[in-house]
This record gives C-alpha cells, sequence and structure tokens, in this order.
C-alpha cells in the first residue's frame, strides 16, 4: 500500500507504466476525475485491472488524497471476486463494482487520523476479505508465484510439465482466472523487473542479457510494446521515478 495526496495542483496527465498487480485506487478527502487514452471517464475510486497502463489526464480535480493497494492477481480475485479476470488492462469505477460500498470504504479511510491507522484498517479489512471469499485455483496460484520468483523467465511448457496439465489447460484455467495468459503474464513480469533496472542506472545492454531477453533489441521491442517509449526515454517517466519511494517498504506514505 501507498498514499498519497494532492492539495489541488494535479498535473495535467500521468502515464501508467504496467504493473505485475491489480492496483486499487481508494479516493478520499475530496474528488478527482480522470480520462484514460480511448476516453472512457473515471470519477473518484477506481481500479485498474493487471498489466494496466495508460495515460491519465485529470479533469477535475479538487484537494484530495488516495490510499493505493497493489494486489497480486491471486489474492485480488478473493478481494474483487471474478470481475478481476474480466478487467483485462482495463479500469473501472469501484461506484460500479460494489456500489454504495465503494463511497462508504473511503469515507471510512477518510475519517481515520493518520497514514499508519489506514494502512492498518485497510490490511485487517483486506484479510477479511480473502477470508470470507476463495481465491484462484491452487494450481493457477503456483503458477502465479512461479512465475513472480522466476522474473518471468520460466517457459510456459516447463510450468505445464510441472503441474501435470497440457498447455492448453493451464492457457484456460490461468487466463479465466488472472486475466492474461500465462505467457502474456510472464512478459510483463519481466518487463517490469526490466525497466526497474533501467530505472536504477544500469545499462540496456546488460539488463537485456540478465533478464532472459534475446538481445538488446528484443528489449526494445518489449518496452515499446508496454510503454510505447524506448528503453533511454522510459527512466524519466515520473510514476516509476517515485516507485522505489512509494513502495520500497510497508506503510510507506
Amino acid at each position: 500500500m501507498a498514499g498519497f495526496r494532492d492539495r489541488g495542483i494535479t498535473p495535467p496527465g500521468l502515464r501508467l507504466v504496467p504493473h505485475p498487480a491489480v492496483a486499487l485506487v481508494l479516493v478520499f478527502g475530496g474528488t478527482i476525475a480522470v480520462e484514460d487514452a480511448t476516453g472512457r471517464r473515471q470519477h473518484g475510486s477506481f481500479v485498474t485491472g493487471l498489466g494496466y497502463g495508460e495515460r491519465l489526464s485529470a479533469l477535475r480535480a479538487d484537494a484530495f488524497a488516495c490510499l493505493q493497494v497493489r494486489l497480486s492477481p491471486v489474492v485480488a480475485r478473493a478481494v474483487l471476486g471474478g470481475a478481476v479476470a474480466d478487467l483485462g488492462r482495463a479500469a473501472l469505477s469501484l461506484d460500479e463494482l460494489w456500489g454504495r460500498d465503494a463511497a462508504r470504504l473511503a469515507g471510512r479511510l477518510g475519517e481515520l487520523p493518520s497514514w499508519a491507522a489506514r494502512f492498518a484498517w485497510m490490511d485487517a479489512w483486506l484479510a477479511r476479505r480473502c477470508a470470507a471469499a476463495p481465491g484462484v485455483d491452487p494450481e493457477v496460484a503456483w503458477a502465479w508465484r512461479r512465475i513472480a520468483a522466476d522474473r518471468g523467465v520460466i517457459r510456459i511448457e516447463r510450468l505445464a510439465a510441472e503441474l501435470g496439465w497440457s498447455r492448453k489447460q493451464l492457457w484456460s484455467r490461468f487466463r479465466a482466472q488472472v486475466g492474461l495468459s500465462p505467457k502474456h503474464a510472464a512478459r510483463l513480469v519481466r518487463f517490469d523487473h526490466a525497466v526497474h533496472r533501467l530505472v536504477a542506472g544500469q545499462d540496456a545492454a546488460g539488463v537485456a542479457a540478465d533478464g532472459g531477453y534475446a538481445d538488446q533489441s528484443h528489449l526494445h521491442r518489449e518496452v515499446a510494446a508496454f510503454t510505447g517509449l524506448t528503453p533511454v526515454t522510459v527512466v524519466d517517466e515520473p510514476f516509476l521515478a517515485v516507485d522505489d519511494r512509494a513502495w520500497g517498504r510497508p506503510g510507506r506514505g
């Protein structure tokens, strides 16, 4: 989780770089309306699907605060239900997903006196949601954790073989419950590790060699596919620049 506060000086646009997590953005203490690159508009709190990466433009914003929660797709299914797989790489207003419960949740966060109290309350709320609802199948959870642990480099054929499934069976079950195919999920995880190494100042050739890419051109194509940028320009993205500071340790706000 990370907490963010805006005092009415929201920039005109912010590119969200794809990340291997479902993002829950809970807005309280003010209002914001945003529009993505396709013209879809979201008001207030919203959720983005696994690997969401588009430019968001503020249409209207008062001073507001928001608590952002990154959920692995294994946890997200328990928290959000089957809707998580239907999100794909899109964004959805929490009002559409939860109705009045979304406003009640944001209101409760606004009543708490500090970020520490909000993090603790949200942690307990998420634990209750996970305990009350089914998550993904154990085999799908194992496959996701294996992909994440191997930084997206593992071959999907090997995953299927270790599970005792066919490649088609793994693809079908994984896609239905996570929202992406296992191959695309592995690409996303590999990209995430690579782009953060680029931001840390490592050279593209070394990142490509160590990150499981065929060569530097392969890395260039993947960065362009996920962001529309090059390895040289993606390091200047503001969202990535604050990533380590905002998400460097639990409870940072």
